[in-house]
């Protein structure tokens, strides 16, 4: 398959020719047993927590088995994000420095009829050739066809149009890969969750990336607060959006370059 890769032999060459054609590359041996264990283990009460606000705010139809925001201070989020995985490539994707859009998960349980099973892309607008958003797929299962592979149609990417639902799933590709593995995609690809037949959980991470000046899901730096990402690496500030914040006051926008809420290094 001429789009998937061991994760640590991959090249640019590599991802360049397979994202450009197909708008999507698999990356196999990615992730440690022990970080998919961390991962899963906090995934239980972050969804009980997750869908109970849902329910409270009469929001928990088509929602079930989604967890959005998974970025906490005391959770796998920062130790996940410190690993960088595919920075090389999503910075060549993006043409320089990003940051996180958003950090969610899915868990695709037999009979689920979430929205993730329907045929979407994840840039609302199609950008063409102006590459905003990448996505990131982060398998802690196996998928396989029984439980619900993603759907990718190969080359949609390139097209501005929605298309059918008899073509999409006659044409589109299954994303069969080992649990452990990475899917990145151009935002502008159509694709689709697949429905979950088998009796087992089909557990997965997705996240977007952006170029630092498109608004991201979720006021990260606001959240997790700013005295704590004076306390984080330089990359860490960099993908989570501490280095291109929007001023609240005009103390906040008026300082000197390397202060400033924005900063240079950011387009």
């Amino acid at each position: 398959m001429k789009n998937k890769f061991n994760y640590a032999d991959a090249t640019i060459c590599e991802f360049n020719d397979a994202i450009n054609e197909f708008g999507w590359v698999v990356y196999e041996n990615a992730l440690s047993d022990h970080l998919i264990e961390e991962i899963i283990g906090d995934l239980d009460q972050a969804y009980a927590v997750r869908r109970q606000i849902q329910i409270e705010n009469g929001i928990d139809t088509n929602m079930e088995g989604t967890l959005h925001h998974l970025l906490e201070p005391n959770n796998f989020g920062l130790h996940f994000l410190e690993q960088m995985f595919c920075d090389k490539e999503i910075k060549y994707f993006l043409q320089g420095n990003y940051v996180l859009n958003g950090l969610s998960g899915v868990l695709n349980v037999k009979g689920s009829k979430s929205y993730v099973q329907n045929i979407h892309r994840d840039l609302r607008s199609f950008t063409a050739n102006l590459k905003l958003m990448i996505q990131m797929i982060v398998l802690l299962d196996d998928f396989t066809e029984e439980n619900g592979a993603t759907y990718l149609l190969s080359g949609s990417h390139k097209k501005d149009v929605k298309p059918e639902e008899a073509y999409f799933y006659q044409q589109a590709d299954r994303a069969i890969a080992k649990k452990g593995s990475i899917i990145l995609f151009d935002s502008n690809l159509w694709h689709a969750a697949g429905k979950n037949l088998s009796a087992q959980n089909r557990r997965v991470l997705t996240l977007s990336f952006t170029k630092p000046f498109f608004k991201p899901q979720f006021d990260f730096p606001r959240f997790l607060g700013y005295e704590l990402g004076e306390k984080l690496n330089d990359n860490l500030r960099q993908v989570i959006g501490y280095n291109a914040r929007i001023p609240a006051n005009l103390y906040e926008f008026y300082q000197p370059p390397h202060k400033r809420m924005y900063l240079p290094n950011q387009e």
